[in-house]
């Protein structure tokens, strides 16, 4: 297969006084969020251009920022795989990206998005950062999946016909870890995208819920080493342990790192009911910030340090988004009740990937989009749960 050619963008100013993207009069969306019109009138004369346009009118449109229409103040003209230009607002994007198939146009299609994102949103696209999940086939049969936001190039990392659970990105986006049970008991393994496995470590009973550190160079993980499920720290490479958490009367689960590296949030039960706390990872010590609820779990702690998780209310499962440094009083819900789970940052802090009833969704948490409906991922047979956004 030919791969494609690397796209170059240049943002060119076409005169002393352009007008800036703040400036530009946007248009409300049904949802009442605020977005700039944007058209697309790129030929689609092959195959591989009809990918292009499908998905750059995708990534954009669940970008947040951009609704598609056909006299936008931005326009996007051109010939994909030849040249397509971007204008509007005083600015000026060139993709030259050539490609021979339909997938590499749809990849040249996302960075085209994201470069638009950032040029004329002022904000980190997402359209190039893949979201790994299972499928659950089976009682015990669930399969380690990839693919991109825009929903297209699906793919398939593991056939062990047995569980995999809890997938989570490495920082260097190239190794997933997540749970398996090819014994008898669950232990953590990594997986990279193109598909080598190995055992993270032959760790003495259960092992579960491995997440890297931002600075690749240790993992919280939670083990059953002296009994119960404690959360430990330990540096790759390195064979000493950190026991981080003493609950002999509780059991830990799915730990996520700050963007520092400095705090982990956990999940624990010592109160009677799953709550999250945030422990210092040098001193130690935990505290618990949820109380409302009687269930609160799955955390993530995002770029923009807030952390996202599910919490069962009345009425059902919904997610939530808190700033942990302002506690609970901070909280906001931004799903109407269902049976939401596992919630997953973008790296623009603003959107999440999220489960709900067996199908994998987009989640726009900006308060001026709260009445827009989450996008599904795609509409594939299947079980889909478990999603975990690069970043």
């Amino acid at each position: 297969m030919t791969r494609s050619l690397p796209i170059f963008f240049a943002a060119l100013a076409v005169s002393a006084i352009c007008t800036p993207a703040s400036a530009l009069t946007v248009n409300v969306s049904k949802g009442g969020a605020q977005r700039i019109g944007i058209s697309v009138d790129t030929s689609a004369g092959t195959p591989a251009a009809k990918a292009f346009n499908a998905s750059l009118r995708r990534n954009l449109g669940i970008s947040g920022y951009f609704q598609i229409r056909a006299n936008g103040q931005i326009k996007v003209t051109g010939t994909p795989g030849a040249g397509v230009t971007v204008t509007g607002a005083g600015k000026q994007l060139k993709s030259s990206a050539a490609f021979a198939d339909e997938k590499a146009a749809r990849m040249a299609a996302r960075e085209l998005s994201d470069a638009i994102v950032q040029n004329y949103a002022g904000k980190k696209g997402f359209a190039c950062e893949r979201i790994a999940f299972v499928d659950r086939k089976g009682k015990d049969n669930a399969e380690l999946y990839i693919c991109y936001p825009d929903g297209y190039d699906l793919r398939r990392l593991t056939s062990d016909h047995r569980a995999a659970v809890g997938p989570r990105w490495a920082p260097n986006k190239k190794e997933i870890f997540y749970t398996g049970f090819l014994t008898q008991t669950p232990l953590v393994y990594r997986i990279t995208t193109d598909g080598r496995q190995s055992l993270l470590a032959p760790f003495k009973g259960l092992a579960t819920g491995a997440a890297v550190s931002p600075n690749g160079r240790s993992y919280a993980i939670i083990l059953s080493l002296q009994g119960n499920p404690e959360l430990y720290v330990q540096d790759f490479g390195a064979k000493s342990l950190k026991r981080m958490t003493r609950t002999p009367s509780a059991s830990e689960a799915s730990p996520c790192w700050s963007p520092d590296g400095r705090r982990i949030a956990y999940v624990t039960d010592l109160s009677r009911q799953p709550q999250i706390y945030v422990l210092d990872v040098a001193t130690k010590k935990s505290t618990r910030i949820t109380s409302a609820g009687s269930q609160n779990t799955n955390p993530d702690w995002g770029p923009n340090g807030l952390l996202c998780y599910a919490s069962k209310r009345a009425g059902g499962s919904v997610l939530v988004v808190m700033d942990p440094a302002k506690g609970e009083a901070s909280a906001r819900v931004v799903t109407k009740p269902g049976t939401w789970e596992h919630p997953s940052w973008a790296v623009d802090g603003r959107h999440l990937v999220a489960e709900r009833d067996g199908a994998i969704f987009i989640v726009d948490t900006d308060p001026e989009a709260k009445d827009e409906p989450p996008v599904k991922l795609f509409n594939n047979p299947g079980h889909w749960m478990n999603p975990s956004w690069s970043r």
